[in-house]
């Protein structure tokens, strides 16, 4: 039931938090709004009221401990309880490992990881001071299920997402609470994190196709809430990817890293930046970051990944079976 739920959702100034908080607007969600930019969470929050929706907003920084649990007590004392929480808020960073520096792979991992074990920690605590058996979920996107060059430290800490998620739920199972955690492992999304992101390549950055709409993973966060499961994967492309990787772990790597090195940049060269990892984007509060035309490249790309699976499966089993299954 979301009608009246109170949910914290981080990362909600834009992209697939943007998306998700108007989509439980419409269902009359309370939301407790927070990112880093106050003004974009203010749009944010106007738009849900248009909805009907009530909707505070509390800026966080949820690579600051202290700040999420601030976070938590605020929506408490506002709505007297919290009922599900979404750890939603990412950074990014591409270059090749050794050109990112020290503060860089902090920051990813303070905010991708730590970020989501700040806001779980404070969202169980919630939850059991309310006696509530609510429902956490934690965004780990593709990057949580497969690895492509360039984004070593990003991949590394939504990995982390999804283990952490898992061992939180062994832990649950373990004390015999009803309190739910789900992984969230959405495909490649229209969002502006493209535009948002730390960049040391020199060239121009794309999201691998084929790009989904944030609002489609926005009713992958309903779906999260009202019916959970412990992992969710949104898009056919990711299904079938991380279908490839499993019957074919080393084929895989080598796919994906042939097809990340191709498919994550556009044409055109790009300054190095830092992007919004240490300061917020002075982007206007938006949910697409204007790659929906590759949206229709979906249906070609899941198959061409389909085939490449079932060639790599066919071919491992003949090579096992040629050495009498040694």
């Amino acid at each position: 039931m979301i009608r009246d739920s109170v949910v914290v959702l981080t990362g909600a100034s834009s992209g697939i938090g943007a998306a998700t908080a108007l989509e439980l607007a419409g269902r009359g969600a309370r939301l407790v709004l927070a990112a880093r930019r106050e003004d974009a969470l203010d749009a944010v929050a106007h738009e849900c009221a248009v909805l009907g929706a009530e909707a505070m907003v509390v800026p966080t920084d949820v690579g600051d401990a202290d700040a999420v649990e601030l976070l938590a007590r605020t929506a408490e004392a506002r709505f007297g309880r919290i009922d599900a929480w979404i750890n939603n808020a990412g950074v990014a960073a591409y270059g090749e490992l050794v050109a990112l520096t020290p503060e860089e792979m902090r920051r990813i991992i303070d905010v991708n990881l730590l970020g989501v074990a700040y806001g779980t920690r404070a969202a169980l605590s919630s939850l059991r001071r309310g006696g509530i058996d609510g429902v956490i979920v934690n965004n780990a996107g593709v990057h949580g299920a497969l690895t492509w060059p360039y984004v070593s430290i990003f991949h590394a800490a939504k990995h982390g997402v999804r283990a952490l998620s898992a061992s939180t739920r062994q832990e649950l199972r373990q004390s015999g609470e009803r309190i739910a955690v789900c992984t969230l492992l959405p495909y490649t999304a229209d969002t502006p994190l493209y535009a948002h992101a730390a960049n040391h390549t020199g060239r121009a950055l794309a999201p691998p196709p084929p790009v989904y709409p944030a609002a489609r993973v926005a009713r992958a966060m309903i779906t999260a809430l009202l019916r959970p499961r412990a992992e969710i994967t949104v898009g056919t492309a990711g299904r079938l990817s991380s279908l490839r990787r499993r019957l074919a772990p080393l084929a895989g790597e080598i796919i994906g890293g042939s097809w990340g090195a191709r498919r994550q940049f556009r044409p055109g060269a790009a300054p190095v930046t830092a992007g919004s990892l240490f300061a917020e984007s002075p982007d206007d509060a938006r949910i697409a970051g204007g790659w929906h035309g590759q949206a229709r490249t979906a249906l070609r790309t899941s198959a061409a990944v389909g085939l490449t699976a079932g060639t790599v499966a066919a071919l491992a089993r003949r090579r096992w079976a040629g050495r009498g299954g040694r």
